[in-house]
């Protein structure tokens, strides 16, 4: 499965960017999806999952403020991203994965449950 990211940008503290997330190529259509983030030199960080009954799973960080969601054509997902801070600023990737997701989103071994990633999007939040 190959996924694209998309709506990453520059924007100021306090703002909203909504991420996009479509598959450019598949054969089997993943049961859950993700969004991690990462800073160069740093662990990708688990930020929102999505079960394949609909069940949703945040950071700690982002809870409150970030909304995961699937689209209902073919392979998609979002991310709602609203009050940005600074420290949101990092590259977004989507992903998926296959059964169940058996650790929190948050796991040190999380990112190895998803063997479908995309490339990443960049959102910058400037204060």
């Amino acid at each position: 499965v190959g996924l694209v990211e998309s709506g990453g940008g520059s924007v100021e503290d306090g703002a909203s960017l909504k991420l996009s997330c479509a598959a450019a190529k598949y054969t089997h259509t993943p049961d859950y999806m993700a969004w991690f983030r990462q800073t160069p030199g740093k662990e990708r960080e688990g930020v929102a999952h999505i079960a394949a009954d609909g069940t949703t799973t945040y950071a700690g960080s982002v809870k409150g403020r970030f909304t995961i969601a699937k689209g209902s054509a073919g392979i998609s997902l979002f991310l709602e991203m609203n009050s940005l801070k600074p420290e949101d600023t990092d590259v977004y990737f989507c992903a998926g994965g296959h059964g169940v997701l058996n650790v929190p989103i948050t796991s040190q071994y999380a990112a190895a449950r998803f063997p479908y990633w995309g490339r990443g999007t960049q959102v910058t939040v400037s204060s």
